[in-house]
């Protein structure tokens, strides 16, 4: 078995949205397997001493038009959320809990899920009452993912998550380890098509 992709997302990141949306078929059609890995980014924002480009005056009204345009150009709906960005972590939290306790399918189900949730339909997860909602339409038993994200287990697993990540390498989401080659952003999705490919020549020497 060819070793498996491992793809990080936050749910409030646009372009984590639009790459999960690709990332499971290019993977397929080169007989690999997806890892998925749901983390926060402020956590390696704050690991890398970065900030979101929407914090910045100048980088936020070209980041705004760019979800759009990078979503509309894959194919995909894309509603800029009413609130932007958002406290992801009892979403995530939520994943784990899946994919520990339930499968790692079901997880990645999930992860659709609350990323179509927020990105076509605007549906705030950070609100306790609009998750419970994107959680009954995902089939999935809310008292039990409420009392999940609430407990300091699955909060203690999401940090040592976010603390794996960072110490791969992670500072921001997308981003993907294949092979133990590290690559950064949706508009990555060449590249990572011709490593695994084998059709490109990437040089590791440093400039």
């Amino acid at each position: 078995m060819k070793p498996p992709i491992d793809f990080y997302f936050d749910f409030s990141s646009p372009y984590s949205y639009i790459a999960s949306e690709w990332v499971d078929a290019v993977a397929a059609r080169h007989g690999r397997a997806v890892h998925w890995h749901a983390i926060l980014l402020g956590a390696t924002f704050q690991a890398a001493e970065l900030k979101s480009p929407v914090s910045h005056p100048i980088k936020r009204e070209y980041s705004i038009r760019d979800f759009g345009r990078s979503a509309r150009f894959a194919g995909l709906p894309y509603v800029m959320p009413g609130k932007f960005p958002i406290p992801t972590q009892n979403a995530a939290r939520v994943f784990w809990w899946l994919h520990d306790t339930a499968a790692p399918e079901r997880a990645v189900a999930w992860a659709h899920t609350g990323l179509r949730a927020y990105f076509t339909q605007g549906h705030d997860l950070s609100d306790a009452a609009v998750l419970r909602g994107v959680l009954t339409d995902a089939g999935i038993d809310v008292a039990a993912a409420e009392a999940a994200y609430t407990d300091p287990l699955w909060k203690d697993r999401l940090r040592r998550e976010n603390d794996a990540a960072i110490a791969a390498g992670v500072f921001g989401a997308p981003f993907f380890i294949v092979d133990g080659e590290p690559f950064w952003g949706n508009d990555r999705r060449a590249q990572i098509e011709a490593w695994l490919a084998g059709q490109a020549d990437f040089d590791h020497t440093l400039m």
